[in-house]
């Protein structure tokens, strides 16, 4: 069986489809996920991945960069200046 380095931890990856899912919104921003994901699981799927661990894969990268949004939208409140 293959390991991969699992898409999660390819810490730029997450950075760059964060970013990128900042800045678009509503229809481009769900096409542009959907590319990312057909290509992230294309790359696995050429590597040997079984559609198991691509399922896996794919379910931890967006799980990764949901959190990496979230911990920036955290972060944009607490710099935000506070009424009152």
């Amino acid at each position: 069986m293959l390991t991969f380095f699992p898409l999660h931890r390819r810490r730029q990856e997450v950075i760059r489809c964060a970013d990128a899912l900042d800045a678009i919104h509503g229809e481009a921003a769900n096409a542009f996920w959907k590319a990312e994901m057909r290509s992230l699981a294309g790359l696995l799927k050429a590597a040997g991945a079984d559609d198991a661990e691509i399922s896996s894969q794919i379910f931890e990268f967006n799980a990764a960069v949901q959190e990496e949004l979230q911990s920036r939208s955290l972060a944009a409140l607490h710099l935000a200046p506070q009424a009152g």
